[in-house]
This record gives structure tokens, sequence and C-alpha cells, in this order.
């Protein structure tokens, strides 16, 4: 069986004009955010949305399983991201750049200097960084950002450059890791070469490249989310391009011509 997933657009102040047509036209709207609701809502446990960015969007932590369901929420939140674009000097941070206290970024993040011990990683089309619970994180202007996440609305802002948005030091500095993180699933991808990115212990993503090995995928039991990333990809004989997200319980059914990339994600 196959679903297309019905795009959500949100509009940012962050966002961009110049979304690539194959996602629609949005007559110059300034699209931050395009993602993609699963029929079982909120109970799906995985989330893939598009990122738009032309200024830097707030610095923020997410709680990881435990701590997200002692504050009410049903999981935690992990997530990764795919650089599809970036514009020279764009930069994702990922960490601080040393260990401190949680006063020292409680005070920093009330006088806005936290910008400055954010480990800002220059950032360029292919770059994969996998974003740990915990970790303290901001993503910059100038980039195209695909992104897979547990299925969870709980962001804790510690800094948002003087917008008019609510913040939250108490839960934030709570579950934040008050120092640098380097994740060893953080890589450069092949465009041309298929491999798995995460395997697990909250989903499985795989990068696929045309031709592919279907080994990759056979052991999968259950739904997946197929995200092309190009033209020439093809799921139960449909053909489905960048700007779609379609939901499989044959992710046997994909074909991707040469040249043709998508990404495969499901629970783990």
């Amino acid at each position: 069986m196959l679903t297309r997933l019905e795009t959500i657009i949100v509009e940012k102040p962050w966002g961009r004009t110049d979304i690539p047509p194959t996602f629609g036209d949005f007559a110059g709207r300034r699209i931050g955010e395009i993602w993609f609701a699963h029929p079982s809502g909120d109970d799906a446990p995985i989330l893939v949305k598009f990122l738009f960015t032309s200024e830097r969007l707030s610095i923020q932590v997410h709680p990881g399983d435990e701590a997200a369901r002692a504050a009410g929420y049903p999981r935690g939140k992990e997530e990764c991201w795919l650089i599809l674009s970036a514009d020279p000097g764009a930069e994702l941070g990922v960490g601080l750049t040393e260990k401190t206290t949680r006063d020292a970024l409680r005070a920093a993040a009330l006088d806005g200097s936290i910008t400055d011990m954010i480990d800002w990683r220059a950032s360029k089309p292919n770059d994969f960084v996998y974003n740990r619970a915990g970790t303290i994180h901001a993503i910059g202007g100038g980039l195209t950002v695909v992104e897979v996440q547990q299925n969870v609305d709980c962001t804790y802002r510690l800094y948002d450059y003087g917008r008019p948005r609510e913040l939250h030091l108490d839960e934030g500095l709570r579950v934040a890791t008050p120092g640098p993180v380097h994740d060893p699933r953080d890589t450069v991808v092949d465009p041309q070469a298929s491999r798995m990115l995460v395997e697990g212990p909250h989903f499985h993503l795989a990068h696929l490249s045309g031709p592919f090995d279907r080994k990759m995928i056979g052991r999968i039991a259950g739904e997946a989310t197929f995200v092309p990333l190009s033209r020439g990809c093809r799921a139960e004989g449909e053909a489905f391009t960048l700007g779609e997200a379609v939901l499989l319980t044959d992710p046997g059914s994909i074909e991707l011509d040469e040249g043709a990339r998508a990404l495969l994600t499901w629970p783990a």
C-alpha cells in the first residue's frame, strides 16, 4: 500500500522565497518549513520536514525520552539533518566550543553571549549531522535542510535574538549538555552512494542512490517513509520527486534511476 503524505506549509520570518519549484508555487511567500503529516498524527514515531532558512533560528535544546515523558510528552526528540544546499558562509551550531556550567549558560542566554559559546560549523551540501537529545543547537541562515526526527513538538528555546517568543531556560538547562558534542554518525554523504546513516535507537535512515542494493532495505517490517531528493524516483510504479513524501508498506517496490537519490526512514 502507498500513501502520499499531506504537505503542511509553514511561513516563518526566517524562511525563504526561493523555494525549489518542485515543492510548489508560493507566490513570494516566506516559507520556513514544509513537513509531511502522517495519517496517525501525534502517534506516528517519525516526522520528516524540510527547512529553508534566511537567518539564524533560535538556540535550543530537546529532551530525551525520559525527561520528555516526565514533562508529559509521549517521547523525546532526537533528530538529524542532511544539508541539500548552503549559501557561502552558512553554518550549523552543534554543541558548545568548551565545557561550562549551567549557571554560566543561564547568564549567557540572558545577555546574548551564548551565541559566542556555540560550536558554529561551516556547512556545505551533503553534510549530515545527528543531533542527540540534550545538544544545544541552532540552524543558521542560508540553508536548505531535510530533517528526520522523533515526532514530538517539544523544543526548549534558550535564546531567540530578541524575537518576542517564550524562552524555556529552566526546562532547557535541566536537560542540556553543557559542553562540546560530536556524534559518530556525523559525516559527508556521497550523493552517488547508498548507505545507512542512522541505525537506531529511535529510527533508521538510509540514503539511497540509484541503482541501489535492495539488501539494504530488505529487512524492513512495517511502514517506511520514502523521501525523494530528485527526479527518477518511483514506488509501486508511481513517479515521485523532491517535495513529496510517501508512506510505504512495501519498500521493496522502490526504484531509482541512475543518479537519482532519496531517503528512506522507518521506526527502530
